[in-house]
């Protein structure tokens, strides 16, 4: 019989005791987070994008620097998973915000993380003015295409014939317009640096996404001026979809309507 393969708890070491065998970590949880449970929805996007902003603040060394912002809706629970000090604001509000935190202290990071419903909606004219000033700041944009907290209501991103709890037989252009392309709409101002749509739908485009998030993070650190990360991320509780089938609704539907890629790179 095969010794039993028991981890080395004593030592940390990764060593199999009696075996000679040995583990190589790889997976570990960033410090960027505190150590408690998600509590976001089965198959949202939110608990990856989190993950991929603090695995970035962490391997840059400035989570005792780094400011959050977060407004109302799913964005808020920010407070409860990051491990550093986040700012809970009005909703839409996060970029004025984010501009006078960086204007009284110059030397923090600061980062706005936001919805579709927040950013795109109430805080339209905030992100289009802010990123006009070309403000050194970050912000992440979360367009999963509904209002994810407030119950699944059309949102500024909802794609045509997409049905929600305000459009039951689908986005109608003639009665709600079309969706509103916020990198398409931000890249043509002069303000912005870095301008990205990105998605959390699949390990290659994650592996992606952490790229975009890790080069807004350098932009501001080394004084570049305004980035601006969009992240297509799932909602299969609004959606009335599983996991796979939004993931598979990002890359089959989604995506021709938010097409990914780069928009703006001046930097």
């Amino acid at each position: 019989m095969p010794k039993s393969k028991e981890y080395n708890t004593d030592t940390g070491s990764g060593q199999v005791a009696d075996s000679g065998l040995k583990y190589k970590k790889v997976f570990c949880r960033p410090e960027g987070l505190k150590d408690v449970t998600f509590r976001f929805c089965t198959g949202c996007g939110h608990g990856l994008i989190h993950r991929l902003i603090a695995e970035t603040v962490d391997s840059f060394g400035i989570r005792e620097k780094t400011i959050g912002i977060a407004p109302v809706g799913c964005a808020v629970f920010a407070y409860d998973y990051f491990n550093f000090d986040i700012l809970e604001v009005a909703h839409g509000r996060p970029p004025a915000a984010a501009t006078g935190l960086k204007r009284v202290l110059p030397d923090r990071i600061i980062f706005s993380y936001q919805g579709d419903g927040d950013l795109a909606a109430i805080g339209t004219a905030e992100i289009i003015h802010a990123a006009n000033r070309g403000e050194n700041i970050t912000v992440i944009f979360v367009n999963n295409a509904t209002y994810g907290m407030t119950g699944g209501q059309m949102a500024p991103t909802t794609i045509l014939g997409q049905k929600t709890t305000t459009t039951p037989k689908g986005r109608n252009f003639s009665i709600d317009g079309y969706p509103l392309k916020v990198s398409e709409l931000l890249s043509t101002l002069d303000g912005p640096k870095y301008i990205t749509r990105v998605s959390v739908d699949s390990p290659r485009n994650i592996l992606s996404a952490k790229k975009a998030v890790s080069k807004a993070f350098l932009n501001q650190i080394e004084e570049k001026g305004f980035s601006f990360v969009e992240i297509l991320s799932s909602c299969p509780t609004d959606w009335e979809m599983s996991p796979e089938e939004s993931a598979d609704w990002i890359r089959d539907t989604m995506m021709k309507v938010f097409p990914l890629g780069v928009f703006k790179d001046v930097s």
